[in-house]
């Protein structure tokens, strides 16, 4: 199996939002917090939803 490759990758404060094929053949979009010790991570079908999962997350 190949590795993920994120592409339109953007920052929106702390976390990170980009686009990968998962192993099915299928686009997903993940927003990930680049905080230490945040652990903050999700996987959305949309980039809207992506995106605005990152604008409102706050670190704990």
């Amino acid at each position: 199996m190949r590795p993920n490759r994120f592409y339109d990758v953007i920052r929106i404060g702390p976390v990170r939002v980009g686009t990968f094929n998962n192993g099915r053949g299928q686009t997903r979009h993940t927003a990930a917090c680049t905080a230490p010790n945040c652990g903050f991570s999700t996987e959305h079908r949309d980039r809207s939803a992506a995106e605005l999962a990152a604008r409102t997350h706050r670190c704990t």
